[in-house]
């Protein structure tokens, strides 16, 4: 595809191709699959109001996805590693369907986020004040 994320349905688009492969990959895809159960059918739309309300500004999610982590990493430690797959299927994906201004601000976006994530999980926590 050469066109940018424009909407909500290539939003769609793009996190149903992302997670068919996190689901397929070696390293991460059992964290969701067999560690947190994950029933993407539930999950999806929460990553499509998510990437909504990242990319747009709507207001359409509704959550603290930080807590999530906290809790799965209690049943599988969550190292640099996992985030760093966890980024490069996103931004693969990303290249495969898009190009553009949003496509390159979800790209920095996730990278973002993820980076965060692995941080306030990983970072010796007498350094850090976790809210």
């Amino acid at each position: 595809m050469t066109t940018d994320i424009l909407d909500r349905n290539n939003l769609v688009l793009l996190v149903d191709t992302f997670y068919t492969k996190v689901q397929l990959n070696p390293r991460i895809g059992p964290i969701f699959t067999v560690v947190a159960k994950i029933d993407w059918s539930h999950h999806l739309p929460k990553m499509y109001d998510f990437w909504e309300s990242i990319l747009f500004g709507t207001a359409t999610y509704k959550g603290n996805p930080m807590l999530t982590y906290f809790a799965l990493n209690d049943k599988i430690a969550l190292k640099a590693e996992e985030f760093n797959a966890w980024k490069l299927i996103f931004m693969e994906t990303v290249d495969e369907l898009f190009v553009g201004k949003n496509a390159e601000t979800i790209k920095q976006k996730a990278q973002s986020i993820a980076d965060l994530m692995d941080f306030k999980i990983n970072a010796p926590k007498s350094k850090i004040n976790i809210v």
